[in-house]
């Protein structure tokens, strides 16, 4: 487990520290010192010393009832009671000592020199050395002042042991970044041909698709010097500090040419300039640094530059312009066949019973990139763990794919009985309307049993094969489909519920789509009315068009919706004995198969 590092503590902090300390030294401390320098004698002692005319200064302290003196030098200095003495000034004005109310130098001035000035300048330049530390740490590390000395991690082979082989699902990707490698291996070949390597690669697609593990297989076959670095290590506090970093990261790789460069998240560092005041100048400059590096006026030999970005069109176009991101590499979500790769590759991690069917299991993933694939097979794992199971079974993967999209289950939700009848008759709405529509994907499960997302139940959809178009008719009827549980509860209950409340925002978006972005509407034909941006991460969309087209869209989008929910609602009427057989036969087992489904549908 990873340990939580402890907050870092304000300057001030350390600061007041310092100043504490040395108030409670001159409090304490300094009296102390002083008291241990004075020697403690009896009264007779100091008469004996008066008549012998061996006393030097003294002082006549009242209030604390005692005398202090020294020796004729001043070299020591004692302490002795008072007693009853009415000739002690006669006394001492004989023994020729200077009593006049002078106030004797308890300390060694040598001594008081070096606690009073001394010792509180070294502590200060002790903090202050230790601040200086704590600050270059905090600015970036141990080598913050090494005044622009790139951080790269160099690896001359891969550090883990990670080759093509070992990545599945990416095999467009996999071909084009072997082709850099038989370069690195045999230059020769491509110069007799006259051909030249990109000098840069653009590895871009949404998160957790495999780009990092693609660049560190590509270190792993090349058996070239490998430097990795992060988009974010270049940014420094100091303006300057980046593009010293890119111009020290690029002499290292010309000295142990041929090599590969990868940047980890270029779009730190890589975005557009749009030359508004008040913009990062130390991006700017790193930026314009490594333009400079990659097609500047000295030729890069030999040395390839990686980079990987989920945000491909925030990247300034002089970056991606041929010359130096030659070639952009799409590493997308992998498709039926390379979700079933990715699971038995991830799969020989584990110990399996031998009875698992990986296409199912990739079927039921639909959607899900290689980092989540690989979550679902290690939460098979635990399951099987937790279950007392030596080896993982069909049901842990298939139980795991509901977690990773759904949550655990929450056994310590109890749902009242109307709650229970409730969530049934919606998810069998759900999958009744989808099982009378054609071109709809077959039901795999229907549960009421609640998750720690939030659902209370839910109905599972699984494509047969790989789906790249997408027809308005099957739009119309995923919409349909959403609408049934709210259908299906109106049908019964005469009442609507907020278990609809997904089903709601998932019809509205793919009606919206269907409009904006589709061309799949009569009045506005194939006239795109709205943007998205971040595609890799999520899309967000902007309507680009009139008020009153975003008037005519919010109508039309109502009146789409409106038409398929009333198209379920017929549907679950038309069926209404089974909807009640199903819904009941749900309730009292909680969690059914398509199987099972379709045998009491087709009763």
């Amino acid at each position: 487990m990873k340990e939580v590092p402890k907050p870092k503590k304000p300057l001030i902090f350390y600061y007041g520290a310092v100043l504490l300390v040395l108030m409670l030294f001159n409090l304490l401390a300094m009296p102390w010192l002083a008291q241990r320098q004075i020697r403690e004698v009896d009264y007779s002692t100091f008469i004996q010393m008066a008549d012998d005319r061996e006393l030097g200064q003294v002082e006549v302290q009242q209030e604390e009832n005692q005398i202090l003196f020294t020796d004729k030098d001043n070299t020591a200095i004692y302490k002795t009671g008072m007693m009853p003495d009415p000739d002690l000034t006669q006394r001492l004005d004989e023994s020729g000592a200077k009593f006049s109310g002078q106030i004797i130098q308890q300390t060694n001035p040598i001594l008081s020199f070096l606690l009073s000035w001394v010792l509180p300048i070294a502590v200060f330049i002790a903090i202050g050395q230790y601040m200086s530390k704590k600050l270059m740490e905090r600015a970036g590390g141990p080598n913050a002042m090494a005044f622009g000395k790139s951080n790269a991690k160099v690896y001359v082979q891969s550090t883990q042991g990670i080759k093509f082989a070992d990545v599945a699902g990416e095999d467009e990707a996999k071909e084009s970044l072997s082709e850099v490698v038989d370069y690195l291996h045999d230059p020769g070949k491509y110069r007799a041909i006259g051909a030249a390597m990109p000098k840069g690669i653009l590895l871009v697609g949404p998160p957790g698709t495999g780009k990092t593990m693609l660049a560190k297989a590509v270190a792993g076959e090349s058996n070239v010097p490998f430097f990795s670095m992060s988009g974010s290590e270049f940014v420094e506090m100091f303006v300057g500090m980046g593009a010293s970093k890119v111009r020290d990261l690029f002499r290292q790789a010309k000295e142990k040419a041929p090599c590969i460069v990868f940047i980890d998240e270029i779009d730190a560092i890589g975005q557009k300039r749009d030359g508004r005041l008040g913009g990062n100048d130390e991006r700017e400059q790193t930026l314009n640094q490594l333009l400079t590096e990659m097609d500047g006026f000295e030729e890069n030999t030999s040395v390839i530059i990686l980079a990987a970005t989920n945000r491909p069109e925030s990247l300034d176009p002089a970056l991606t312009r041929p010359g130096r991101f030659d070639r952009r590499v799409p590493v997308e979500l992998p498709d039926l066949a390379g979700r079933e790769a990715i699971l038995r590759v991830h799969a020989k991690k584990i110990r399996l019973d031998g009875q698992v069917d990986f296409g199912r299991v990739a079927r039921m993933a639909s959607g899900a990139s290689g980092a989540e694939l690989a979550n679902i097979v290690n939460e098979a794992a635990l399951r099987a763990v937790r279950g007392g199971r030596a080896s993982v079974t069909q049901a842990d993967l298939e139980e795991s794919i509901e977690v990773v999209i759904a949550g655990y289950q929450k056994k310590n939700a109890i749902l009242t009985d109307r709650e229970k009848q409730i969530v049934a008759y919606h998810e069998v709405g759900h999958a009744l309307v989808a099982a009378k529509q054609t071109n709809s994907a077959p039901v795999q499960k229907i549960t009421i049993v609640p998750r720690t997302s939030g659902a209370l139940g839910y109905t599972m959809q699984v494509e047969e094969g790989n789906h790249y178009l997408v027809s308005q008719e099957e739009l119309e009827n995923k919409i349909a489909t959403l609408t049934g549980g709210r259908a299906a509860e109106e049908l019964v209950f005469r009442s609507a519920s907020t278990g609809a409340s997904n089903d709601i925002e998932q019809a509205t978006k793919l009606a919206r789509g269907m409009i904006t972005r589709y061309g799949m509407s009569e009045d506005f034909d194939m006239v795109a009315l709205e943007t998205v941006t971040n595609q890799y991460l999520g899309g967000d969309a902007s309507l680009a068009c009139s008020a009153d087209t975003q008037t005519e869209i919010d109508r039309q989008v109502v009146a789409l919706v409106k038409k398929q929910h009333a198209k379920a609602a017929r549907i679950l009427t038309e069926n209404r004995e089974k909807l009640d057989e199903i819904a009941r036969y749900l309730y009292e087992k909680e969690t059914i198969t398509g199987e099972e489904f379709m045998e009491i549908l087709n009763r």
